[in-house]
C-alpha cells in the first residue's frame, strides 16, 4: 500500500539542484546542520577544521553509508558527485546541504533500477553449470564502469541469492518466489525513506569524519538511545520485528502491560493501531518498523488498541482487537544478572558467582526526579553481590563480554565496589585540562577472589573498569584484548538552540580521552588479558584499530595509587594452568577448531556460482563440522552423531558457553591455589605509577 509517512518531504524541490519529487532538507535541518558544524569544529577533542582535507573524508564517509559495497552507484555517478567532494565543509557551515540530498536522490534512482532488474531476472532460471564466481565483498572494489558492468554484477548477485536458498533444499520456483517477495519489499522501502533518515546519515558522515564515536541521533534515534541508557520506556512491553510486511511480535516482556494482560502472543501480527478507546485504526501493513513502534509507544496511563492477526492465521482471517493501558516497561534482559556455577576440585564443590554486566546504564531522569530507587549498573550489581555473598560463593567472575560501555560515572562507581578507595581513571579534555576521577565510596563491597571476563566488544566504560582492576592488582583479567575505545563523549541536545522548541535530536561529540591510573591510554591498544581465552571475534576486523579516523594512542604521567591489599594472584601460573587445561578440555578444543574453521571462511571474498560445486563445498563443510562435534563427543564418552539432522537437534549442547566455563575454572584455580608459584612477573606494576 502507498503511504504518506510522517516526516517525509516528498514534495517538489525548492531549488534547481534537486530533481522534482526528490526528498529535500527542511529549514530546521539546514539550521541544525550549521549548529552541528560549529560544535564539531569548536568542541571536538582533535580541534580539526572542516577544511578541504576533512571535507573529502566526509564525502567518502557519506558514499560509504549509502553504498559501502559499491553495488548501486556507477563510476559515472561518482564522477558527477566529485565536484562536491571539497565543498562539504562549506555545505554544513551555510546549511546548503542540497548536494548531499542530490547524491541520495541518485542512490534512490539506482536502487529502484537494481530492484527492478532483480525482479526481471527471476523470470528465467539461471544456468547452474557455468563455472563463474560472485564477489560478495566489494568494499575495496572499483565502482562498476558502466550500466553493462552493473547489470552483470547484479545478475550474479541474484543468482547467488537464489543458489543460497537452493542449498537449503528449495526448488528454483520456490527460491524465485521467496526472492520476488524480498525484492518487492526492498522496492517499497526505497520510497519510505524520509528526510530525517537522509539527514541522520549525512550528519553522521560529518561526525564520523572527526572520529568513529562522534554521532548524530535524530529525534527518533535519540529516544532509542535514552531507552538503552535507562533500560525503560513507556509502552506495552513487546519486542517487534518486520516479517513479510507484517510487524510481528517476537517476545512479550515480563512485567509489561502486554504480559500482564496475557492476550498478545509470540508471532501475532499487528495490522492496525488505534489511539485511545475510540480513535479509528491506522492500517500499518507494509509500514516501516520504527513508524509502527512510534504509534504503539506513548505516555504511561494512555490507551492503545491493536488489530492483531493471530499467529499462524491466514491473511483475511478474522482479526482480534486488543486494548492496553501503556505503562513503564523495564528491559530486565539488558540489566545486570547473576548465576552460580559449581566447580568440583579435589572432592570439594566450589561455588563460583557470575555477574553479567551488559552495559553501564543509569536512569538519569528518575534520579533527577528524586526517585530513590532509580536503576543503575552499580546499584544492580551491588544487590547481586549481596545475594551472592549470602549464598557463600567462593569466588566471583564479572562477565563484561559484549559490554560496549555507557555512562562514565558508572565505571568509577562500579570499580568502587571492589577497591578500597582511590583514583580510577584520568580524563583529559579538549583544552588539555586533566581531571582525576576517584571511586565515590570508601571500602569495597566485595573483597574476595575476582576475575573480569572481557572480549573484543568490551569497550569504553568496560575498559576503564577492567584496566583499574588490573592496575590495582585487585583481580585477574580473562579473555581477549578489549576494543580499544579510549575516548569520552559529551551528549549535546540540539533543542536548546531551537526558538520553537522543535526536537532536533542530539549530538555525541568526543571531548576527551581517558587514561589509566598508570598513565597509559586504552585507545587503539585496549586492555590486555592476564589469561587469554579463545573468542570467535576477529581482532583484525573489530576494534578501534580497525576503524578509520580513530584518534591515536598516547600516554601521560600516572597518578599515585595504592594497590589492593588482597594478595595478587599468580597470573603467569594461572595462564599456564589454563593453557594446559585447554589442551585437554574437549569443549574448549571444539571451540578452538570451530574458530579456525570460521577464520578460513573469513578469508574468502568470492563464492562459486556453480550449483554442483557449491553443494560439494557445503557437504565438505558439514562433514568437517560433524567430525569436530564427534571428536568432542568421543572425548566426553558420548555416542557419535550420524548426520547434520542429529547435530541440529543437539546443537544447544554444543553451543554451551565454553569460555564462561573456562573462566569459572580459572577462578577455581585462584580459590584453591592449585598451581606452583611462578617467578616474579616482569609485567607487574608498581604500587605507585607514573613512571614512563
Amino acid at each position: 500500500m502507498a503511504l504518506a509517512l510522517a516526516g517525509s518531504v516528498q514534495v517538489p524541490a525548492s531549488t534547481g539542484l534537486l530533481p522534482p519529487g526528490a526528498i529535500i532538507p527542511s529549514d530546521s535541518q539546514r539550521s541544525t546542520a550549521r549548529k552541528i558544524g560549529r560544535i564539531l569544529e569548536d568542541q571536538h577533542y582533535s580541534r580539526a577544521a572542516l577544511d578541504d582535507k576533512l571535507s573529502d573524508v566526509v564525502y567518502q564517509r557519506y558514499l560509504e553509508f549509502l553504498d559501502g559495497q559499491r553495488s548501486y552507484f556507477l563510476a559515472s555517478d561518482i564522477s558527477d558527485f566529485n565536484i562536491y567532494r571539497y565543498r562539504f565543509g562549506d555545505m554544513i557551515r551555510t546549511g546548503n546541504i542540497d548536494p548531499a540530498y542530490l547524491i541520495f536522490a541518485r542512490f534512490q534512482q539506482r536502487n529502484r533500477e537494481r530492484m527492478q532488474q532483480a525482479l526481471n531476472l527471476l523470470q528465467t532460471e539461471p544456468d547452474w553449470t557455468l563455472n563463474e564466481t560472485f564477489e560478495f565483498d566489494r568494499t575495496h572494489a572499483p565502482w562498476p564502469a558502466d550500466k553493462q558492468a552493473m547489470e552483470e554484477l547484479w545478475r550474479k548477485r541474484v543468482k547467488n541469492d537464489a543458489l543460497s536458498l537452493m542449498l537449503t533444499g528449495k526448488s528454483w520456483p520456490e527460491a524465485a518466489d521467496i526472492l520476488r517477495k524480498r525484492y518487492e519489499r526492498v522496492l517499497r522501502r526505497v520510497d519510505q525513506v524520509t528526510s530525517e533518515d537522509v539527514f541522520e546519515n549525512l550528519m553522521n558522515a560529518y561526525a564520523r569524519a572527526f572520529d568513529p564515536h562522534s554521532s548524530y541521533f535524530s529525534p527518533r534515534s535519540s529516544e532509542e538511545y535514552r531507552i538503552q541508557m535507562s533500560l525503560n520506556y513507556e509502552g506495552i512491553g513487546a519486542s517487534l520485528q518486520l516479517v513479510d510486511d507484517y510487524v510481528t511480535i517476537m517476545n512479550v516482556l515480563e512485567g509489561g502491560p502486554a504480559a500482564v494482560a496475557g492476550t498478545l502472543k509470540t508471532n501475532d501480527r499487528i495490522v492496525g493501531v488505534g489511539q485511545g478507546r475510540d480513535a479509528p485504526f491506522t492500517d500499518v501493513i507494509g509500514w516501516r518498523l520504527d513508524d509502527v513502534v512510534q504509534l504503539i509507544r506513548g505516555k504511561a496511563g494512555t490507551t492503545v488498541r491493536l488489530q492483531v492477526l493471530p499467529a499462524g492465521a491466514a491473511p483475511g482471517t478474522g482479526e482480534k482487537v486488543l486494548e492496553f493501558v501503556r505503562n513503564k516497561v523495564t528491559l530486565e534482559a539488558q540489566a545486570a544478572h547473576k548465576e552460580v556455577k559449581n566447580v568440583v576440585r579435589n572432592g570439594r564443590t566450589l561455588k563460583i558467582g557470575i555477574i553479567t554486566v551488559p552495559g553501564f546504564y543509569q536512569d538519569i531522569a528518575a534520579q533527577n526526579a528524586g526517585d530513590q530507587n532509580y536503576r543503575s549498573t552499580t546499584r544492580d550489581v551491588l544487590k547481586l553481590l549481596n545475594q551472592l555473598k549470602a549464598e557463600k560463593i567462593d569466588g566471583l567472575v564479572l562477565d563484561l563480554r559484549n559490554d560496549g560501555g555507557g555512562y562514565l560515572p558508572e565505571a568509577t562507581a562500579l570499580t568502587g565496589l571492589f577497591i578500597d578507595h582511590g583514583p580510577v581513571v584520568q580524563l583529559r579534555d579538549t583544552s588539555g585540562r586533566l581531571e582525576v576521577l576517584d571511586d565515590p565510596q570508601t571500602g569495597p563491597a566485595y573483597d574476595g577472589p575476582l576475575a573480569v571476563l572481557v572480549d573484543r566488544l568490551s569497550a569504553s566504560a568496560s575498559e576503564i573498569f577492567a584496566g583499574a582492576i588490573q592496575d590495582y592488582h585487585r583481580g585477574v583479567i580473562l579473555g581477549q584484548t578489549t576494543f580499544g575505545k579510549g575516548t569520552v563523549q559529551n551528549l549535546v541536545s540540539l533543542d536548546r538552540w531551537s526558538p520553537d522548541k522543535t526536537d532536533n535530536g542530539q549530538l555525541t561529540v568526543t571531548i576527551g580521552k581517558f587514561y589509566r591510573v598508570t598513565g597509559e591510554s586504552t585507545q587503539h591498544r585496549g586492555v590486555q588479558p592476564d589469561v587469554p581465552l579463545a573468542s570467535m571475534l576477529d581482532t583484525k576486523e573489530i576494534g578501534e584499530s580497525a576503524l578509520e579516523s580513530a584518534l591515536p594512542w598516547d600516554r601521560i604521567a600516572g597518578v599515585p595509587f595504592k594497590a589492593s591489599a588482597v594478595a595478587a594472584p599468580p597470573v603467569a601460573a594461572l595462564a599456564v594452568e589454563e593453557g594446559e587445561r585447554a589442551q585437554h578440555d574437549p569443549d574448549y578444543k571444539w571451540l578452538v577448531s570451530d574458530i579456525a574453521a570460521v577464520d578460513s571462511v573469513r578469508e574468502q571474498h568470492t563464492v562459486s556460482l556453480n550449483l554442483k560445486t557449491r553443494r560439494e563445498e557445503r557437504a565438505r563443510m558439514e562433514h568437517d563440522r560433524l567430525e569436530r562435534e564427534n571428536n568432542r563427543r568421543a572425548a566426553k564418552n558420548l555416542p557419535p552423531l550420524k548426520s547434520m539432522e542429529e547435530l541440529e537437534k543437539v546443537k544447544d549442547e554444543a553451543a554451551a558457553d565454553v569460555v564462561l566455563d573456562q573462566a569459572a575454572q580459572v577462578m577455581a584455580d585462584m580459590v584453591t591455589g592449585a598451581h606452583p608459584q611462578p617467578p616474579q612477573q616482569k609485567t607487574a606494576r608498581a604500587d605507585t605509577a607514573g613512571q614512563d
